[in-house]
């Protein structure tokens, strides 16, 4: 009888063991929970497998090719003068000197083309203070540069035209002018007319009688 009843209670140990231990599970919460992946991240790529770093990417690759492309555009530019280069500042206001070392006119202007290159030079001539003075395209082939070494460099025209040769030439006009000029021709030309007396009179004659 006495061993029936520790069996019995062996047993009653052993299942209320079994029910407590799912219990016991279920309410334990769990030591830690993964951690969430960082939003922002390192963008360097790892070493690869042998040895050689992968290339940037992100901002830093975008900052090199920045750099790259500025220095490429960097050697389109001038960044100095040469001595086969002239300023425009060289010719405008200077004056030009013929063969016997006359000035016969000052530049006033140069004449560019669209697509580059200097066409001619706006010579005003035959004035004094500008009076009197017309301006005169001459081709940049009839006209030389020269620099004096001991005086700054200062630029030095010259030409073989002479002043009779230049006050004969035709006068340069802009496109301003050309406009101007036009427009004033419009505006006084056509036919004059003779407005009729009013009340339906004649115009006496003015032939005076014999």
């Amino acid at each position: 009888m006495k061993k029936t009843l520790g069996t019995m209670a062996a047993a009653a140990i052993l299942m209320a063991s079994t029910a407590v231990a799912p219990a016991l599970a279920q309410t334990t919460a769990p030591s830690a929970t993964p951690a969430a992946p960082n939003a922002q991240t390192d963008t360097t790529m790892p070493a690869t497998g042998n040895g050689a770093v992968a290339p940037a990417t992100g901002s830093s690759a975008a900052g090199t090719m920045g750099a790259a492309s500025t220095s490429a555009a960097a050697q389109d530019y001038l960044t100095q003068q040469t001595e086969t280069q002239v300023s425009a500042n060289d010719y405008i206001g200077q004056s030009i000197y013929n063969g016997e070392d006359k000035s016969i006119g000052n530049v006033n202007d140069l004449i560019l083309e669209e697509n580059g290159g200097i066409v001619a030079a706006v010579v005003g001539v035959g004035g004094f203070l500008g009076i009197g003075e017309k301006n005169v395209a001459v081709p940049m082939s009839k006209i030389n540069i020269s620099r004096d070494a001991d005086n700054n460099n200062k630029v030095r025209l010259t030409t073989m035209e002479t002043a009779e040769s230049l006050k004969a030439a035709p006068e340069f006009k802009t496109l301003d002018q050309q406009q101007t000029d036009n427009t004033t021709t419009s505006s006084t030309g056509g036919a004059a007319t003779t407005t009729a007396p009013a009340g339906g009179a004649t115009t006496p004659s003015t032939t005076p009688k014999p």
